[in-house]
């Protein structure tokens, strides 16, 4: 493993990916157009939403990460918060702030395992989060090039500079659908 990818995986704060499974994940990179580090983060938004299937909610996860280091991590709450607005993305958004003490998340980059929502894209716009990496589209709320690109807006003083979708698509999509199917055979 190169210098570059070992740093973002040796961070003292979160358990991080094993070498074993960052080799596992490099077999299936020569068919992907995605960066190894983008894979590697989502792999650890997807468990994230692992954790939310577990506690009965919807099984979305995110990673918010500064200069290669997870900030936070989190995965969906609604169910169990009863609160609408804890989205894994907003979760993270505000774990990142509070440690970092500024809501100014100008290097930070986002990985969530669906695309954000109205609501998640205008906090996005609103922390100034740099990029924005996605797994499955949503075609009922996707607010990141689905329904609407509310983050790409012009008319927006502040905007990602990159946001990216399909990253592990079929496996952010697989979880959801798995999950949404096991609630309709209740």
């Amino acid at each position: 493993m190169d210098k570059q990818s070992s740093e973002f995986l040796n961070n003292n704060d979160i358990p991080c990916v094993m070498d074993n499974q960052i080799e596992a994940y490099k077999l299936n990179l020569e068919k992907s157009q995605y960066s190894e580090r983008d894979i590697i983060f989502m792999r650890m938004a997807l468990k994230e939403a692992e954790k939310a299937q577990k506690k009965g909610e919807v099984p979305i996860g995110a990673v918010l990460v500064l200069n290669d280091k997870v900030i936070a991590r989190t995965h969906n709450l609604r169910q169990t918060t009863k609160d609408a607005t804890a989205h894994a993305e907003i979760l993270a958004i505000k774990k990142a702030s509070k440690k970092l003490k500024t809501w100014h998340l100008v290097d930070c980059e986002l990985y969530v395992t669906l695309e954000p929502c109205p609501m998640c894209s205008g906090a996005i716009i609103n922390s100034r989060i740099n990029r924005v990496i996605f797994g499955a589209y949503d075609s009922k709320a996707g607010c990141c090039g689905t329904l609407y690109n509310l983050p790409q807006d012009a008319r927006f003083n502040h905007r990602p500079k990159e946001i990216i979708g399909g990253v592990l698509e079929n496996e952010c999509a697989d979880i959801l659908s798995k999950f949404f199917k096991s609630l309709r055979n209740k």
